[in-house]
């Protein structure tokens, strides 16, 4: 299967992609990481990008268009693929489309992860890591078993990100109801589109996920 999985950031979709590719063998292509992937390793889509990004200037749609479409070339015919965080645009989402035919595939689900901004803003600020392995914790719902002692590698250190701040999130609220949600009604007319709460237990989405899959 082909899914895209939206919502704005910290909505839970980097969590459910990494689970549908551990339980379905499915691939994750996040854009983000994608391009950081390239950018490193110097391809020429990367190299592209990083003189566009050290100019200041965003990331053409084109490009990430290509980068998705390189990902596909390399990925077996039958290995699903969960899209996450694109199509961001409607001309990402019209370019999937051309992409996904000219590798004989089709967009089979829409899964859109709704938040209550308020909630999301606490869910997001609230959130660090291990700077050594990267476990991911919670001030409040989720804290090392051991006060400032991680629970996977025993390391002290802790780290968050610089844009987990209130200001920041509600700004991608904002780019997310103004550019993103928009694609929504041309995927409802094909009535490929699933909503499900993005605040409710990590658990409950995965299950109501499964389900979905379960379909014929």
């Amino acid at each position: 299967m082909n899914i895209i999985l939206l919502g704005p950031p910290g909505a839970g979709k980097g969590t459910q992609s990494s689970l549908l590719v551990q339980h379905h063998g499915m691939r994750q292509l996040s854009t983000g990481d994608m391009l950081r992937a390239a950018v490193a390793a110097q391809t020429p889509i990367g190299i592209k990008a990083k003189a566009i990004m050290d100019a200041g200037q965003l990331v053409s749609d084109e490009i990430v268009s290509a980068l998705i479409d390189a990902e596909l070339v390399a990925m077996e015919p039958t290995t699903g693929a969960i899209f996450d965080g694109y199509p961001r645009t409607a001309a990402q989402a019209d370019a999937l489309d051309t992409i996904l035919a000219n590798h004989g595939r089709r967009l089979d689900m829409v899964i859109e992860l709704s938040v209550d901004e308020d909630e999301l803003v606490r869910r997001i600020t609230g959130r660090y890591s291990c700077a050594k392995c990267g476990e991911g914790y919670h001030d409040t719902s989720k804290q090392p078993a051991i006060a400032d002692v991680c629970d996977r590698c025993g390391s002290h250190e802790f780290k968050r990100r610089p844009d987990d701040n209130e200001d920041t999130v509600r700004k991608r609220m904002q780019v997310y109801r103004q550019e993103t949600a928009p694609i929504l009604p041309g995927y409802d007319a094909r009535g490929i589109v699933h909503r499900l709460d993005g605040m409710a237990p990590i658990e409950q989405v995965t299950a109501a996920i499964e389900g979905m899959l379960a379909q014929p």
